[in-house]
């Protein structure tokens, strides 16, 4: 079988970078939408982008943002994908030199087929729709509402955790996981211990 992916969200600090990096983590998340109790200004993050090793990649997370946050944010630090997770169009998503994955929260009325044309099926990630939230919440979602023809080609979120996550990569057969509170001590902190053991699921739902 391949190799699934992982991304690490909600970093807010160097130690904790280092830690997911250590762990065998693809990539790590900065969040920039100020609502989010993980979120870091564009320094803080500059910050975490340079503790990582080479390799790992440094994805910035972005809700509705105007074209200026995000030109401003990429200037004060080196991102290698951006990710949109609120109503951004495909042509602003794609402005910015950067490649990009796009949230679509699912829900029973999602069409992910649809979201995949008009984003591109290899750039959407899936995170569960919860009303007034533009995700990150813990929660997850019906994943037999995923095509199982798209699954190899996203990137799967929403209330993973340690303890979900083999039977994620089982059921799915994502390109990616991405986790953030499942993984955390509280709210922006990361728990060694429940980062190991996430990659320890994924790596053992992959050997079969």
């Amino acid at each position: 079988m391949g190799r699934t992916r992982v991304k690490i969200c909600g970093i807010t600090s160097p130690e904790d970078g280092r830690l997911a990096a250590a762990a065998g983590a693809d990539a790590i998340g900065l969040v920039f939408h100020p609502d989010s109790p993980r979120a870091v200004t564009p320094e803080r993050a500059a910050e975490i982008r340079a503790a990582l090793p080479p390799f790992v990649t440094a994805v910035g997370l972005f809700v509705d943002p105007d074209r200026e946050q995000v030109e401003w944010t990429l200037a004060a630090c080196s991102l290698d994908l951006l990710q949109f997770h609120g109503d951004e169009a495909p042509g602003f998503c794609a402005g910015f030199g950067r490649p990009y994955l796009k949230a679509v929260r699912v829900g029973p009325e999602a069409d992910l087929e649809a979201a995949a044309r008009l984003y591109g099926a290899e750039r959407l990630l899936l995170d569960a729709l919860v009303p007034g939230q533009p995700g990150g919440t813990g929660r997850s979602f019906n994943w037999s509402l995923i095509p199982p023809d798209l699954g190899p080609k996203v990137v799967l979120a929403g209330g993973l955790d340690p303890e979900n996550a083999g039977e994620a990569v089982r059921w799915v057969g994502p390109y990616a996981v991405d986790v953030s509170s499942g993984v955390e001590e509280r709210p922006g902190v990361k728990s060694a211990e429940r980062v190991a053991a996430f990659m320890r699921g994924v790596r053992d739902a992959d050997r079969g």
